[in-house]
């Protein structure tokens, strides 16, 4: 399979807290980049095309991008 991203991704298996429509979703982030992530949400369910994401670790709030979804999980894009 080709590799089309533009940055290579570090596997990572923190909690992640998405939020945009005035409500908070806790998320598992499977992995990172400095441009997206992979994101494992607790059950199949629509999410916004932009939203905030923070890590629990860092609490650093990055903007995203709604890439892919498929079930319950979804690849973002990194918006300045």
């Amino acid at each position: 399979m080709h590799e089309r991203r533009r940055q290579q991704r570090a596997d990572i298996d923190e909690i992640g807290y998405i939020s945009g429509d005035g409500s908070s979703l806790q998320c598992r982030v499977l992995n990172i980049s400095a441009s997206g992530a992979a994101i494992e949400l607790p059950e199949k369910r629509f999410i916004e095309s932009r939203f905030k994401l923070m890590l629990g670790s860092d609490r650093v709030i990055r903007e995203c991008r709604l890439i892919w979804s498929s079930e319950n999980r979804i690849g973002v894009e990194f918006v300045e």
